[in-house]
């Protein structure tokens, strides 16, 4: 049995166009061509398209999702990785949730805060796998190394920092300046700076790209800086601060 490419595009929540542009690519072949020209998908090919979108989803570009889908052959051990990080994720979001929940009860109640119940679900150690799958192991336990050896107060200033930088890049794209004017480049210029003081990050120009795109491909990260406009400025900025 096979699919054509309107029903997978139609199923999967894309489009032909993107499904023609993976074939073109080599990421995912058809598994036959109809007489109309039409592209034809198997179950085969549909186990790999499922691979790739849960890749996509972390917000890996199109040559690193190839390298992995290629270099992991054994669909079903791949997919079992991924449900795990899954489950994972669904469980620590449900932690969230309750942990909010019970925070706003006690703030309208009037009752005291617990510390141990405010913060269940929102351990750092989350993205672990998906860091390591991206950046490699060894990046992973650099910056957990050095993430955990700080106090809660330097824990608390870095954050502090992080989310001053971000609110100064939203801040700027909202006010439509030049990403490679004077003020776009100075922020370019701390967020390399940012980057540059974790443990384990790469310290490339094609890394801190990869970044600037993937801050515009993944919604998580561009809601911080106020969504998809805000992120295509802070990449801009940093491909005009490498030029």
């Amino acid at each position: 049995m096979d699919w054509s490419i309107q029903d997978i595009a139609k199923l999967a929540g894309t489009t032909s166009r993107t499904l023609r542009h993976y074939g073109d690519v080599g990421l995912l072949e058809p598994s036959r061509l109809g007489g109309n020209g039409y592209r034809y998908y198997d179950e085969r090919a549909l186990t790999r398209l499922q691979r790739i979108l849960l890749l996509r989803d972390l917000g890996l570009g199109l040559p690193a999702i190839a390298e992995i889908v290629d270099r992991q052959t054994d669909d079903t051990i791949a997919l079992r990785d991924h449900l795990t990080r899954l489950h994972d994720e669904k469980h620590r979001l449900d932690r969230q949730i309750a942990s909010v929940e019970l925070t706003i009860e006690k703030l309208e109640g009037g009752e005291q805060l617990m510390a141990e119940d405010m913060f269940n679900g929102f351990d750092h150690t989350a993205y672990q796998a998906e860091v390591e799958e991206r950046w490699g192991a060894d990046a992973y336990a650099a910056s957990d190394a050095w993430w955990t050896s700080m106090s809660s107060d330097e824990q608390t200033a870095w954050k502090t920092r992080l989310t001053q930088l971000n609110t100064d890049w939203a801040d700027a794209a909202g006010r439509g300046i030049d990403p490679s004017g004077t003020e776009g480049q100075a922020l370019a210029a701390r967020h390399v700076a940012w980057l540059a003081a974790i443990p384990g990050t790469p310290q490339s120009r094609d890394y801190v790209l990869g970044l600037g795109e993937m801050y515009v491909a993944d919604e998580r990260f561009a809601k911080n800086y106020g969504g998809v406009s805000g992120a295509k400025f802070v990449r801009d900025a940093l491909q005009a601060y490498y030029a």
